[in-house]
Parts: C-alpha cells; structure tokens; sequence
C-alpha cells in the first residue's frame, strides 16, 4: 500500500536525526519538556524583552508537526456556509492585513505547581511569549464565505497527523470570538514568516485566549450549529465551572472549555536563591492578562505585608504583556520573600493561593521569591536529574509517541500512572495485560510521587 506524502514525512520524523525544512531549533537556552514532539519552555531570562524572538519563544506540540508546502497548501471554508471556499496564500494576503501585538500562553503553563500534581506537561513559568502577528481577520474569511443560520461554533483542523489512535487536535472556537475583529489568522510573527513550530503557514490568533485554541498549520475552517465532540473540546482543556477540592475527580461533562487567560505576573530578576550584594535592587519582571488589559502590578519586598505600584514599561498593547520594574534598597542583611501582583483593567488580580483543577489549567497565583541580602554563597542551583535507564520493554511501549524526557517529568501517584498507561492503550499503545504490571511498576518506581 502505497505511502502518502504526509504519512512519509512523519516516518521521517521519527528518524534520530532527520531535520524537517524550517523546523525550529531549541535556542538561547530553552528548556526542552519534550525534544519530539516538540515541547520548548522560555528561560525566565525571555522576560527581558517586549517582543519575544521565535527562536527564544516557546513551543508547545500535541502532534509531530507536518512539513508543509507553500504551493500545495490550501485552506478550505466549508459547513454551514453559503458558498465553500478554497483559497491560497496569494488569496489570502490580498485581504485586508492586520498585525496585532498579543501573549500566547499554554493553558498548562505553571501545571508544575499544582498540588496535589496533575498529569501533563510540567511547565513551569515560561510557556508563554509576547509577539507581533500579521495576518487577515478570521472574520473577513468567514464574510467571503457567507454564514448559514444556525452557526454557533467554528472548527480549526491543520496539518498534523495523529501517531497511531492519538486524536486529531481539532477545536472549535464560539463563533462570537471568530468575529471578533481582533482574531486573526496570522502568517507572519514578527515580520517574518510563521516558523514551522509556531504554525507555517498560517494560525488562529484568538487574541486574549489560552494557547489550546491557537491552532497551526491550518488548512480546513468548518462552521457548525454546536461544539465539536472530538477529544481535545470534550475531554481536555476543560476546568470545573466552580472551584473544587485538590485532588477531586471530575466527569469532563460538568466542566466547560478553557477560554481567555487570567491576570499573571512573573518575576524574572532576582531570581529565586540568589545572594544579592548590599545595595540598591531592581526587581524586574513581565505581567500579562486575557481580553482585558493589565492597568497594574504591585510589588511587595515583606512577603506580602505592604505593597507598592511598580513602574510599567512604555511598549503597551491591548493582548501584550507590560515588562514591568521596582527598585528595592534593603534595609540591612536577611532573607526576604518577593512577591509580584497583576491587575487588569476590570479589576481582576491574582490570587494568593491555587483555584485547583484536574489538569493543571491556568496558574496564576502571585509569585514569590526569596533571595538572602548580605555576604555568603547563593543557593545552589537546583541539580538537574539524569533520565535513568528504560526497559526495553518501556522503551518500545511508551517511547513512540513521545520520548523520554516527557515521561520524566511526570511525578504522579500510582492511580495516576496508571489512568495513564491505560489511556495510552486506548491511544494504540502496545501495553497488554502481560506487560502491564511491569510498565506501570517501572513508571510508579522510577517517576512516582507518594
């Protein structure tokens, strides 16, 4: 049976050492969660700049990302429209262009602090960038095609082929947020053409919006009359409707989808164990919120006892993120906890403690870092754990998919390994009740969390 060109190029992929054409290269020390499929997080050190550079930009990927080709490449509008389109990028770019300034942030960015944990890319801080996206509005396609009644949602499907039964990444977006004049679908970021990891050619910016409905390589928009009953709507990139217990399990039925992102500081400098000279300080850092803009940050030096407003950076735009700074003289040597607050425009702040959820969606508590003021060494950094040996028998289970360094970071409890294995099972994985036991107790041993 013959081989189709985007099933040859994922073969391909998975070849240690195969370069896809434009693929982005982990850059200015990104932290790799996941070398393939690509999962990049941005060093606290990217806070420094107001557009973040695509090779210093995070990278989240469900899927191996396709290669695709310009001349071959088509986006088809169909559903419930009054006439179906197909269109090129020549088609496209004659639309009237627009560049909008907006944070891309995972939905999972700061799942790593969760307690209890939850499964899941552990990212920390920095799955997250502030860029500048040209492209066409989404609804000046939509208009080109004419809306039936009835259309209350818009699907996105791109390129990426699933390996084995993972599911296809496809979302659906409220067809409100599509008409927004402030969604677009980008082919440029920062003037320059999309990169491969970052959606070439073409991508859904829902400016305000958590990353999951940022969706890549896109090549089909379908208008429908509901939401998508597909994995990534009905199942993940869900939170509870209100706030629940840690630990509580949830029926995906009774949560709704992640949508805009919440108010979110970060404090890039002093960083978190470090000795700091007797002196003058400034604390730096970058703040960002959803649909409405920050209009502060507060900045405390007490652990939160008193408070006081930082100074905000110049660049400002409605989706982007504030870099933001405080000067700080301590009063003498000690130890002293850091804490950064963000505000939006409608009054929403962070809070102090985690409003818990079972995937680890938007994080946003205030975060604090403690540094020590006077003469003595800093703090270690923290060490970096080698990845242990696999079994064989795990390695030709689990490392297909995702490589090693994704299952690393998980640290679940027994339970959790082993929802785990048996989703992956579902997925295709080759776990038989043989085989079982010995997979989940290497998992539980190796990774697991009490």
């Amino acid at each position: 049976m013959p081989l189709s060109r985007r099933r040859l190029l994922y073969l391909l992929s998975l070849t240690p050492g195969f370069v896809l054409r434009g693929d982005q290269q982990p850059g200015k020390g990104l932290l790799i969660r996941s070398a393939n499929p690509e999962d990049f997080e941005m060093p606290l050190s990217g806070f420094d700049t107001w557009l973040t550079p695509a090779d210093n930009f995070y990278v989240r990927t469900h899927i191996y990302k396709p290669i695709v080709e310009l001349t071959d490449w088509r986006l088809r509008v169909d559903g419930l429209v009054e006439r179906e389109l197909t269109l090129d990028m020549t088609q496209i770019e004659k639309l009237p262009r627009v560049a909008q300034v907006a944070v891309l942030e995972c939905a999972g960015n700061g799942r790593s602090f969760y307690e209890p944990g939850v499964t899941g890319m552990q990212w920390k801080y920095g799955a997250v960038g502030n860029a500048r996206w040209t492209g066409v509005r989404l609804a000046d396609v939509l208009k080109r095609a004419g809306m039936k009644p009835g259309v209350t949602q818009v699907l996105f499907n791109g390129a990426d082929v699933p390996m084995g039964k993972v599911p296809d990444f496809v979302r659906t977006v409220p067809i409100e947020k599509c008409l927004h004049p402030d969604t677009l679908l980008a082919f440029q970021m920062n003037g320059a053409p999309l990169p491969t990891s970052h959606g070439f050619p073409l991508r859904l910016v829902p400016a305000g919006w958590a990353g999951d409905s940022w969706v890549k390589w896109i090549t089909n928009i379908t208008l429908l009359d509901k939401e998508y009953d597909g994995f990534f709507m009905k199942t993940a990139y869900r939170r509870p409707i209100h706030t629940v217990a840690p630990g509580t399990s949830l029926d995906p039925a009774v949560m709704t989808p992640v949508t805009a992102i919440k108010p979110k500081s970060v404090i890039a400098s002093p960083v978190a164990g470090a000795r700091l000279p007797a002196g003058p300080v400034t604390i730096r850092g970058a703040a960002w919120s959803g649909e409405s803009p920050v209009a502060r940050v507060d900045v405390s030096i007490d652990s939160g006892r008193t408070w006081r407003p930082a100074k905000l950076g110049a660049d400002r735009a409605r989706y982007a993120w504030r870099l933001w700074e405080a000067s700080w003289t301590p009063p003498g040597e000690g130890s002293y906890v850091l804490m950064a607050k963000a505000t939006d425009e409608k009054g929403e702040t962070q809070p102090f403690l985690e409003d818990w959820n079972p995937s680890g969606y938007l994080w946003n508590v205030v975060p604090a870092v403690r540094v020590d003021v006077g003469d003595g060494p800093s703090a270690p950094p923290p060490a970096v754990a080698e990845i242990p040996p696999f079994p064989d028998q795990v390695k030709q289970t689990c490392v297909g998919c995702h490589g090693q360094d994704m299952i690393a970071g998980q640290h679940l409890t027994r339970g959790q390994w082993e929802r785990e294995v048996d989703k992956m099972t579902r997925w295709g994985a080759a776990v038989t009740p043989g085989n079982r036991p010995e997979i989940v107790d290497f998992l539980v041993r190796t990774f697991g969390k009490n």
